[in-house]
């Protein structure tokens, strides 16, 4: 079964424990700078957004990729960066829609979630379930149960 980070903006608080544990976790500093999930601050509506890679089937990444550095692990379905095969050509930032892989000066490389070998830092830190690692098949049923409620228990045609 594969599974995917699915991210409720509704229950961000902007704590930034998730950019935290990521930077942690790949870098074993606490430097949200290094992070590779960033929680967006929409100051206007005062929202906060975490966003991060969501792994997409197009892959625009992989396919852009000239040295074919981005890999997709058999396990967990990610799409990884090979840092030694990387040459920091910086293509793939630009062909993913999203914005979500970035260039790490210090290495010459690019980074990108990897969702941590299948068990993702900043779902297991996030102290509000803003992020939670579930089933991909399923990472539209909240949605679908908010439309339910919307809907109520209307009467059917018989």
């Amino acid at each position: 079964m594969q599974k995917s980070l699915h991210i409720n903006p509704d229950k961000c608080t902007g704590c930034l424990q998730c950019e935290m544990a990521c930077s942690f976790e790949n870098y074993a500093t606490f430097a949200p700078a290094k992070s590779r999930i960033k929680v967006f601050d929409f100051h206007h509506t005062g929202r906060k957004v975490p966003y991060t890679c969501t792994q997409c089937d197009e892959a625009w990444c992989l396919h852009a990729c000239p040295v074919e550095a981005i890999t997709i692990n058999a396990l967990t379905g990610a799409k990884v960066v090979n840092e030694t095969t990387c040459v920091g050509c910086k293509v793939c930032t630009i062909s993913c829609p999203f914005g979500t892989i970035n260039y790490v000066q210090e290495t010459g490389k690019v980074q990108k979630c990897d969702l941590c070998g299948g068990d993702p830092a900043c779902a297991t830190a996030c102290p509000t379930g803003a992020i939670t690692y579930v089933d991909a098949n399923w990472t539209g049923l909240g949605k679908m149960a908010v439309w339910a409620e919307k809907l109520g228990n209307q009467a059917t045609a018989a």
